[in-house]
């Protein structure tokens, strides 16, 4: 302890260096936020061991097809000015190969000698496709820089199509957006602390530590090398919620040693001393919470858990170290805009709970079997496409390409390159004829009966087949990740590997397939982990095995509670959404049952019967949740509202619902809980006595 002290009075000496260091420290990490990458790819998460990644690995460094798009052209555009285009394209640092149909036919192949296959897939509606190939992944920065490029060269009266120009829109939607989360959320928590705290110059200097140690831990994330751009647009709104509580409890901290104390420096340096005990043993379970996302076989669990640890870690160094310096130097203008709280005492409401505590216990145990229900009937989608607003580039030229050209997903085979021409015709056979096949392009299908191997250009050869594989192109009505596309996964699969047991399948239908196997899995392993993360550390802090069990039992109703709204009114979320959002409410939320739960440990162990002192707890606790639960509600509900990207949208919608549904429980359901097992609590917790 006393070498806390001497921190705190370290920190209050050299307060105005502190700024100034804080302050040149935000150009390395504006450096950092600038160089660190963006991932727009959900599928370039799977790991590495699965086959279809393995698949899509053949496909970028031996076919130079890391992913493709497709250009719908308009059949009016006259040849010539076709070839021109190509030429351009082809001059894209990115692009591999563009093949129109005036590659395919040369000038030695009728069009008449085509397969119908063939011909249906180079022009149908009065529209042709041209296809391009890039030599880097479906989201690479270089990728969707071509995409760009692209665009521009093809004009409005052509639309680009395929997973990476989708990726590239939702790049610009992002970046168009951004700005507006910060704005929104920063808003509305200065809104929230403005009513909650005694100054109206305190929000302001709050939110502008905070703003530092978010863009430390934005510019940190070049150790990283990339974040997805799903972390990228969250981290900002849940670090400035998660972590606003720290910077409340030193400034209320602060004011109360001012009171005894009298002397400012005396007052902040005490103030560290407390903030810095208490919020350790807080932010200790919201990290442990984030990093149970790691756990996840889906490495964006990954990325988002360790972007979110270091922004908590962050936000405890800044607000033991540069907020103490703000409040100190600004100390004039806190006095000058003081205002009375605006938040009453809640005496009534702390009686109520108290006194009605086994009604509080009905309703609870009424609740349960319903919010277990509802939690477990939850409805997701792992279609990423449908999480995009209509308006988009991509999503108007993937329908087109979809009604045109039936082509509705596409799943490729890679087989061994030697494998006899009669031999792949009967394995295509057997495949065209499953449901839910519109047909299937590959080196066998292109030469059918009348065009010999030699007649092919080079270019479209290199396409289909290398010195190891050929590649089969599998058109399908059925969309990604649903339960017919998975089956007819499963059926193709089950062809090509009696005639190739060494074959394998890549494309975006078989990587949303595994995808959909692999988030299953997640779902469940991720909230064990983090539940059983957090009761281990609980039972240190509280020295207890049964208090924890409380705790996490009703944080948990109060994430069940929070998904069955999902469920009962029907809306249909990101599957993302689902697995992350138990994790991050818990670690989050938990918080606001460890400081009531030490409130009335400690009211007990100062001889108070179980209903005055938890009358006490919650009458010293419910301002701090309260504001804690309405600034991470504020932070998040602007993302939710403003969002155009489902994906995003959704997961704050959770979070910012699941705040103040966690408040709500902490506050009547824990503290009749807690008055209902006090003689078990008493007798597995530590130091504790029943009187």
């Amino acid at each position: 302890m006393i070498k806390v002290q001497k921190f705190g009075e370290f920190i209050v000496n050299h307060r105005r260096l502190i700024i100034i260091i804080c302050l040149l420290l935000l150009i390395p990490s504006i450096i950092g936020i600038k160089a660190t990458k963006i991932n727009y790819d959900i599928l370039s998460y799977l790991p590495d061991t699965v086959d279809t990644v393995k698949g899509q690995n053949i496909l970028t460094d031996e076919f130079g097809m890391g992913s493709y798009s497709i250009v719908i052209i308009d059949n009016k555009m006259k040849d010539k000015d076709i070839l021109k285009m190509e030429d351009k394209i082809k001059e894209i640092d990115a692009v591999d190969k563009v093949i129109s149909k005036s590659d395919i036919l040369g000038t030695s192949i009728p069009e008449e000698m085509l397969p119908d296959d063939v011909k249906e897939a180079i022009n149908k509606d009065g529209t042709t496709p041209i296809l391009v190939t890039f030599k880097t992944g479906m989201a690479a920065g270089e990728t969707l820089d071509a995409i760009d490029d692209l665009r521009d060269i093809v004009g409005d009266s052509c639309k680009v199509s395929g997973i990476s120009a989708t990726s590239d829109d939702i790049r610009i939607l992002l970046d168009q957006e951004m700005s507006v989360y910060v704005v929104v959320a920063s808003i509305f928590c200065i809104i929230v602390l403005m009513i909650a705290l005694d100054s109206y110059g305190v929000p302001l200097i709050i939110l502008g530590g905070i703003g530092i140690a978010i863009l430390y831990n934005m510019g940190t994330n070049i150790v990283l090398g990339q974040i997805s751009y799903i972390t990228k647009a969250i981290a900002t709104v849940l670090q400035l919620g998660v972590t606003m509580d720290f910077s409340i409890f030193l400034y209320h901290s602060y004011q109360r040693q001012k009171e005894i104390l009298g002397d400012k420096n005396k007052a902040m340096a005490t103030a560290i001393k407390e903030t810095l005990v208490s919020i350790v043993g807080s932010s200790t379970t919201t990290i442990a919470g984030f990093l149970a996302l790691c756990t996840m076989s889906l490495t964006l669990g990954t990325d988002i858990g360790l972007v979110m640890a270091k922004g908590v870690l962050i936000g405890v160094i800044t607000t033991v170290t540069l907020l103490p310096s703000l409040l100190l130097v600004f100390d004039k203008v806190i006095e000058k805009t003081k205002h009375k709280e605006l938040l009453p005492e809640f005496k009534k409401f702390s009686n109520f709970v108290v006194n009605h505590y086994k009604a509080m216990i009905v309703v609870f145990l009424l609740l349960l079997a319903p919010a277990i229900y509802g939690n477990n009937n939850v409805k997701v989608y792992y279609n990423l496409n449908k999480s995009l607003p209509d308006t988009l580039q991509s999503v108007s030229a993937n329908k087109e390409l979809q009604e045109k050209f039936n082509m509705v997903s596409t799943q490729m085979v890679l087989v061994n390159k030697d494998m006899k021409a009669d031999t792949a015709k009967q394995m295509i056979n057997e495949i065209k004829d499953l449901d839910g096949v519109d047909g299937v392009i590959g080196l066998q299908e292109l030469l059918g009966d009348n065009i010999s191997k030699e007649m092919i250009p080079d270019d479209i050869l290199s396409i289909f087949e290398n010195d190891k594989y050929q590649l089969l192109i599998i058109n399908s009505t059925y969309e990604n990740a649903t339960d017919e596309s998975n089956a007819l996964i499963q059926k193709v699969n089950e062809i090509v590997s009696k005639y190739d047991k060494n074959a394998i399948m890549a494309g975006e239908g078989p990587l949303m397939n595994d995808l959909v196997k692999i988030a299953d899995h997640d779902f469940n392993s991720v909230n064990v982990t983090s539940a059983v993360v957090i009761f281990v550390i609980m039972i240190f802090v509280f020295k207890s095995i049964s208090l924890p069990v409380i705790l996490i039992a009703v944080i948990e109703f109060a994430i069940f509670a929070n998904m069955s709204f999902t469920s009962y009114f029907g809306t249909v979320i990101p599957f993302i959404a689902s697995i992350v959002i138990g994790t991050i409410q818990l670690g989050a939320t938990v918080d606001y049952a460890i400081l009531m739960t030490n409130k009335y440990v400690q009211n007990r162990k100062n001889g108070e019967a179980p209903k005055e002192a938890m009358r006490l707890s919650v009458q010293d606790s419910i301002k701090s949740v309260i504001v804690s639960a309405f600034c991470f509600f504020a932070a998040t509900c602007g993302v939710s509202l403003f969002s155009n990207i489902e994906m995003i949208g959704s997961i704050c919608t959770l979070i910012s619902r699941g705040a103040i549904i966690s408040m709500v429980v902490v506050l009547t359901v824990l503290p009749a809980c807690l008055i209902l097992c006090d003689r078990v609590i008493c007798k597995t917790t530590k130091g504790l006595v029943r009187k």
